[in-house]
């Protein structure tokens, strides 16, 4: 059977010289128009859109090309681009895109949406069908902690160490319709608490579905949003093909996937923001505590089979030891914040 295909939106970051947040996104993506790169809720945010692909070489090449031109057009600009998941710089508050939707979010959310100006990284996947999208998501919610741990890129906010490796996280997770999804019992459940949400007024409309997994409202796909924006494409490609792998795991058991107890996966997320790979986890479906290097182990395990498929199972192995060893977004943040180092240096996208 042919593996499916994936594709990656990743939110970048634009500052000044001075590394505070830049509102010129709709000059910068003007000047790259030909690229799929869209405006995000505030101005010094904008979004890459891979093309549909097949292969992590194809993704690897789309997203470096895409990221380098969108930096030059940046620069042209008189800004930056960064890969970091929170402003290390600045104020909170910070201009709102003038679009209508993205006008009725501050309106209706205030200054939860005025500091939303936050980056993260999703991953879509190709799936049959919305009912194997659900299967999915239930499948891959114990996994989503250690996720969020591998690509931790949002440790330092306004000239502070937030004593998170994910700020960004706990920053999404303000939304009323956020973080991990319920486990569903079927497509018509996750319907009605989407039509739930809508009829209440918490959301309006199904594009604020948050979740850190939802089937995707306009695609083929099932979406997993729970990552920061990775400091460099090859993490990206290794986040998009684990999850990727995870996808075809899930839809090869067929069956509709683990029922968790909320409170455990609510606390492996809260040691995966906290923490990042460096302190300890919970493998979920355990309730075992033990450090997050492991339960990103028993993770790859779980994939193998998937990864063999995909001819990935190298590339993804050497990704994971490159980021164990230099450490990912979260460690090399702080340990430049730590040391006096310039955040802008490391975490700028070069043209």
């Amino acid at each position: 059977m042919k593996s499916p295909s994936m594709g990656v939106e990743e939110e970048l970051l634009l500052v000044s010289a001075t590394g505070d947040p830049l509102p010129r996104s709709k000059a910068v993506v003007a000047d790259v128009q030909e690229l799929d790169v869209a405006l995000e809720l505030t101005r010094a945010m904008v979004e890459i859109n891979s093309p549909v692909c097949e292969t992590a070489d194809e993704l690897r090449g789309h997203l470096t090309e895409m990221r380098a031109r969108l930096a030059k057009a940046a620069a042209d600009e008189g800004g930056r681009l960064l890969a970091i998941a929170v402003p290390p710089h600045g104020r909170a508050a910070q201009s709102i895109t003038r679009k209508p939707r993205y006008q009725e979010l501050a309106d209706k959310w205030g200054l939860l949406a005025r500091e939303q100006g936050v980056c993260g990284c999703h991953v879509h996947v190709d799936v049959p069908d919305k009912e194997a999208a659900i299967r999915a998501s239930n499948h891959l919610r114990p996994w989503l902690p250690v996720l969020l741990a591998l690509t931790a890129n949002s440790p330092i906010y306004l000239d502070q160490d937030t004593g998170f490796a994910s700020w960004r996280w706990l920053m999404t997770t303000r939304w009323p319709c956020a973080g991990p999804p319920p486990y569903f019992e079927s497509v018509e459940h996750y319907d009605a608490l989407v039509a739930m949400h809508l009829a209440s007024g918490t959301l309006i409309d199904e594009q604020m579905v948050y979740w850190d997994i939802r089937p995707s409202s306009h695609l083929p796909t099932i979406e997993v949003r729970v990552s920061d924006i990775p400091l460099t494409v090859d993490e990206t490609v290794v986040l998009a093909t684990v999850v990727r792998a995870l996808v075809m795991t899930a839809v090869e058991d067929g069956s509709q996937g683990p029922s968790l107890e909320p409170e455990v996966l609510r606390a492996a997320y809260w040691l995966a923001a906290r923490d990042g790979l460096t302190g300890n986890g919970l493998d979920v479906r355990t309730a075992e505590s033990l450090p997050m290097v492991q339960v990103l182990k028993r993770l790859l395990q779980h994939v193998e089979p998937a990864l063999q498929e995909l001819d990935a199972a190298d590339m993804v192995e050497d990704g994971i030891q490159r980021v164990l060893s230099t450490g990912n977004g979260a460690v090399r943040q702080r340990r430049a914040f730590r040391e006096g180092a310039n955040l802008i240096a490391l975490t700028e996208v070069k043209p």
